[in-house]
């Protein structure tokens, strides 16, 4: 039952309340009455009651007023009591002057023997259940989880006082500033990073939760190096402005994430870059449901276009991305209008009648299919999407006129050695050619790596195999790439679209490349388990190596030659790399069309290997299923019937 009412809503415990200090001020009053005549018995008329009907309202309001209904009991403290002093004190002068002008027989010497008895009956309850509570807590902490701090400054502090009501125990403090070696922070000990272990040990501890603050991100990987080696779990809160900004609570831990493991501390934007091609203007983003595309929304929306049309062919990514714009709109009062519609970039029908009707000034091109293995199996569609996709949303934004056209691209794009790669990079001709051809819209490409968290991303995968207890699975020990965070590229991609003149290549400063193998061995350690190799055979988690899926590479690039130039972004790089004329470029989108049309898999990929792509298969078989399965006849590359004009 006591439970029961502790844990009981707020206004619940705060009727209780009222009605509980109703009865005492009545019961104090008559001990007091009591105790001056020294009988139990004596005559009660209404003046009396009258008298004590004033005195109760005024009290409870007065009690309101000080904030002890406000007040949770198992924090009560020493201002409380004063509250409480102070709020019978009133409540003896209220009994004392109702009973003067109601002329009730009450003695004048009872409002001073009221303030003794009222104050037990008021105080004395109220510090008892504080006691109960923190009993109950105290044994309730006893089967919470011990956890150390990393970082005892404000936001370790914040923390600490956060986690009392929650499944973690703070035990100790940990933290890298020798003048905090040795003083209290929220009644803990602040200790040396080299006493980890012990501690651990000590109080049976087996997580660290990192307070770092504002900490920068390089500072943030050393301390998560130094913290690997010792197969305790880490964990974090937070990032800071999402506290601040009422997006996140301070208490909701969560697992280290893997930019931190990187250690690039962002680049801070160039504000005149990010608006130029947004602010104001009605902006398209095809492809608005997917990892980039949703992303680049976010960017586009804090930059305050009039329109953001997003566009889309999913219909559940489309709704949820709308759901989250809508709900940043909300929350900053922005004025700008979005627009979500579905269909496909292969609808150039569509695409013209959507950007005529809201005259688009800028687009962001981010649909496309990305996932290496699934277009290696799905050839046809692969190209179609990507490169004709590309192709006729380019000329839907000539035909009305819009201004700046930016396509997303990839790394794979670079000497491909897939499909996937060599589409993306027939896609940037299409838009080099195009450039050379007229000068009513702006194109430009931007091409980056690997993003952390997109979807079919290494990071959540790894993830969820150590959550199963493994294995996790890397396709070659070898294998390594370049990583960059979802708000970083989406970031560069708008400022390095505004530099753009006109078929410009843009490559963006990736950093170190990464071994997926040394990722997948952090993510281990850091979830508190050890790897499971011939050094550790009793270990929690092996690595299991796959081999190279079909047209994957062991490392990427970003450049195909050497003939780059720097921007005024210190992470922004322009290339100058081999372009068609648009005469040349139409004619292998002809010749790639009537292979799609007659489903000639072979026939695509020779054109692809013609076209210069520097294009090099990894593997000899094509792997599309479709196309395996039917009977093969002879073609020769490029006895197509080339079609002339553009669509």
């Amino acid at each position: 039952m006591l439970k029961a009412l502790f844990e009981s809503k707020r206004s619940t415990k705060r009727v209780i309340s009222v009605l509980y200090d109703a009865l005492a001020i009545t019961l104090a009053l008559y001990f007091a009455v009591s105790l001056r005549l020294g009988s139990f018995t004596f005559e009660i008329t209404n003046k009396e009651l009258t008298s004590l009907g004033i005195t109760i309202v005024v009290s409870i309001i007065v009690f309101i007023k000080l904030g002890l209904y406000r007040a949770i009991l198992r924090y009560m403290a020493v201002p409380a009591m004063a509250s409480i002093v102070t709020g019978v004190c009133i409540s003896s002068l209220a009994l004392a002057a109702s009973s003067f002008f109601t002329h009730s027989f009450i003695p004048r010497s009872v409002p001073l023997i009221y303030i003794s008895t009222a104050l037990l009956l008021i105080g004395t309850p109220r510090f008892l259940v504080r006691n109960i509570i923190a009993l109950l807590y105290r044994n309730r902490n006893n089967q919470r989880e011990s956890v150390i701090i990393y970082g005892a400054g404000y936001t370790g502090h914040q923390l600490a006082l956060s986690l009392q009501n929650t499944p973690f125990k703070p035990v100790a403090f940990v933290d890298d500033n020798p003048k905090l070696k040795g003083s209290l922070v929220a009644g803990l000990l602040v200790h040396r990073p080299k006493k980890l272990i012990q501690l651990a040990r000590e109080h049976s501890a087996d997580k660290i939760l990192l307070a770092l603050g504002d900490a920068p991100r390089s500072e943030r990987t050393e301390v998560i190096k130094r913290l690997e080696p010792l197969n305790i779990t880490v964990q974090t809160i937070p990032d800071l402005n999402d506290i601040l900004s009422g997006k996140a609570r301070i208490e909701d831990i969560k697992d280290v994430e893997v930019d931190d493991l990187l250690g690039r501390d962002p680049v801070v934007a160039n504000q005149d870059l990010l608006h130029a091609c947004i602010t104001g203007k009605v902006v398209m983003v095809t492809g608005a449901g997917g990892s980039i595309g949703s992303e680049l929304c976010c960017q586009i929306l804090l930059q305050r276009p009039s329109h953001l049309i997003l566009f889309e062919l999913n219909e559940y990514g489309l709704y949820r991305i709308e759901q989250e714009l809508q709900k940043t709109l909300k929350t900053s009062q922005g004025s700008t209008k979005l627009v979500s519609l579905i269909g496909s970039i292969q609808n150039q029908a569509r695409l013209e009648s959507i950007m005529k009707t809201f005259s688009v000034q800028t687009i962001y091109h981010a649909a496309a299919y990305k996932h290496v293995p699934l277009v290696e199996q799905n050839i046809i569609e692969g190209v179609r999407n990507n490169i004709f996709g590309t192709w006729y949303c380019a000329e839907a934004a000539i035909n009305t006129g819009v201004e700046s056209f930016v396509l997303v691209s990839t790394d794979k794009a670079v000497r491909p050695t897939n499909i996937m790669g060599a589409s993306k990079r027939v896609a940037e001709l299409v838009l080099q050619g195009l450039a050379q051809h007229q000068t009513k819209t702006r194109f430009t490409m931007v091409r980056f790596g690997n993003v952390l968290g997109s979807s079919g991303s290494v990071v959540p995968l790894f993830r969820e195999q150590i959550k199963q207890g493994g294995p996790v699975t890397v396709t070659h020990p070898d294998i390594i790439r370049y990583f960059m965070t979802t708000s970083e590229a989406a970031e560069l991609v708008i400022q390095a679209g505004s530099m753009g003149k006109g078929g410009d290549v843009f490559v963006l400063d990736m950093g170190e490349p990464v071994k997926i193998v040394d990722l997948a061995t952090k993510m281990i350690h850091l979830s508190g388990l050890e790897l499971k190799d011939e050094e550790h055979p009793n270990g929690d988690i092996e690595i299991q190596f796959t081999g190279l899926r079909p047209g994957e590479k062991l490392f990427e690039e970003l450049l195909i030659g050497n003939n780059v130039s720097g921007t005024d972004h210190c992470r922004i790089m322009r290339a100058e790399e081999t372009s068609l004329s648009w005469q040349e470029t139409q004619v292998l989108l002809n010749e790639l069309d009537n292979a799609c049309d007659e489903f000639k898999c072979d026939s695509v990929q020779h054109l692809l290997l013609k076209a210069p792509t520097d294009y090099t298969p990894s593997i000899k078989e094509l792997h599309d299923s479709v196309w395996l399965s039917q009977p093969k006849q002879t073609t020769k590359p490029g006895n197509n019937v080339i079609k002339l004009g553009t669509v």
